[in-house]
């Protein structure tokens, strides 16, 4: 919701302040994904962080920035698949495997999205999906046959 490109650069800056950037992909303009009909298109951008933060305290940081964008974060149903301003989410945590009620890394999704895929493997195609065991260049190569 509102200015895309604007957002995703706060997001940008919000994250160059928990950790130190590695490396930055493009911006992907892409079409919803499960999202309510009227959506607009989303705008996407991985980044590769390092930080010293806990998987655990960076998502706490996220949804804190998120709420500050405007986002509902008191109830996860209450902004699921719905426009947004923002939505930070952790794709990977190097080969860590978490799942928790709050956090499950790697990105539950991320091997079935394109949107994520593209992005993440212009930054990172040797990465290996710790559960799939497969490298990203092999999982976005496969999810386009």
């Amino acid at each position: 919701m509102g200015d895309r490109l604007a957002n995703i650069r706060r997001a940008t800056a919000f994250i160059k302040t928990v950790g130190t950037v590695l490396k930055i992909s493009s911006i992907y303009e892409t079409l919803p994904v499960a999202m309510a009909p009227g959506a607009g298109n989303f705008y996407n951008r991985v980044l590769c962080l390092d930080s010293d933060l806990s998987p655990q305290d960076l998502l706490k940081a996220a949804k804190e920035f998120e709420k500050k964008m405007g986002r509902d974060v008191t109830t996860p149903a209450a902004s699921h698949n719905k426009p947004r301003a923002m939505d930070i989410d952790i794709l990977l945590a190097e080969d860590r495997i978490i799942d928790t009620e709050d956090l499950i890394i790697p990105h539950k999704e991320m091997h079935r999205r394109e949107f994520v895929l593209i992005p993440l493997n212009e930054i990172a195609p040797e990465a290996i999906h710790p559960v799939l065991k497969q490298s990203m260049a092999e999982i976005l190569s496969r999810l386009n046959k």
